[in-house]
């Protein structure tokens, strides 16, 4: 007959505690508890305190055996150390783990494995990867909101959801969102405005966070480009947009808003920040940025394969809009 081992309880403990202080043998406990020697025994060597072995406690040794279970069921997020070596290396290139994890499936790995059982992998095994993730968190975050703006204080706003339904099908060539990236330490703010169909980013400056500065550049940015190309700009709640009417006089564009708190709902230009926040992290000071540094990472961002655009690149997607005609 095969006996089963089963480790002590928390009261059983507590009983071994008085016992052992009471200069008590192993047998002697044993039948008290009514169990077998070894396993006394057993209890002993494991969960005494690493240095003064004598002691027994048995709230420490009731901690010390939760906490050996959990390490003995936690299994690695990745398997094999083939599997290992290839997300580390690709996560160094600056692949996201949505990209690893397609990849890996694409070419018919048997251990391939989810975007986010990398992100486990990270999080949990190896930290040391963090800063190649597109956010680079310590930790990780649940979306949250700002909650500053109780009304609207933008004229003429119009919300996303009267937006053209053709701009959401990503069809045209002349829709776009806007956002911005601030900084702690410098008063000057980055401008984006990327196109919705080809990812085709427009990166500046800012001397500042105001409405005149984000109207002027952008005005100056977009009527580089054909009519055609300029229909909707998309933008969250921001000051810096209350000024849009004027642009849409000068470019001949539309403007619509994000619900308040839901950013998301311009996703595209989300994920471009996320992006260039590689290259320059939270904390950069925008001011000291050379202006050829910022063209750089604007190449860098257009000239990038896409997996949503079949791993072309936005600049060869945009290219070809541009050339089309009507």
């Amino acid at each position: 007959m095969t006996t089963t081992y089963k480790q002590l309880n928390s009261e059983e403990r507590d009983k071994l505690a008085i016992l052992k202080g009471q200069k008590k043998g192993v047998r002697a406990i044993a039948r008290v508890l009514e169990r077998d020697p070894s396993t006394i025994s057993r209890e002993l060597k494991r969960n005494v305190p690493p240095i003064r072995s004598g002691y027994y406690l048995a709230h420490k040794a009731q901690a010390r055996s939760a906490s050996r279970r959990s390490l003995a069921v936690h299994r690695k997020r990745l398997k094999t150390p083939r599997l290992r070596a290839y997300v580390n290396r690709q996560l160094r290139r600056g692949w996201s783990p949505e990209l690893i994890a397609g990849r890996l499936m694409s070419l018919g790995w048997k251990d391939h494995v989810s975007t986010e059982a990398i992100y486990q992998y990270v999080y949990s095994e190896a930290r040391d990867l963090i800063p190649y993730l597109t956010r680079a968190h310590r930790k990780r975050r649940r979306r949250g909101y700002s909650r500053k703006h109780t009304k609207s204080h933008i004229p003429g706003r119009i919300s996303i959801s009267e937006r053209p339904a053709v701009v959401a099908s990503r069809k045209r060539w002349g829709d776009w969102e806007a956002d911005t990236a601030i900084s702690s330490k410098s008063r000057p703010v980055l401008q984006f405005i990327v196109n919705r169909r080809a990812r085709y980013m427009l990166l500046n400056r800012l001397p500042c966070r105001e409405a005149s500065a984000m109207r002027k550049t952008m005005n100056r940015a977009m009527c580089r480009l054909p009519s055609r190309c300029r229909k909707t700009i998309t933008y969250d709640n921001g000051v810096e947009n209350v000024e849009h009417e004027l642009v849409n006089r000068v470019l001949g564009t539309k403007s619509y808003f994000c619900n308040p708190y839901t950013s998301q709902e311009k996703g595209t230009v989300e994920n471009i920040v996320g992006l260039v926040r590689r290259r320059f992290p939270k904390g950069t000071d925008f001011a000291m940025l050379p202006p050829a540094k910022i063209k750089w990472v604007e190449r860098w961002i257009n000239n990038r394969p896409m997996k949503i655009l079949n791993y072309q690149t936005p600049a060869e997607v945009f290219r070809l809009g541009v050339a089309l005609r009507g």
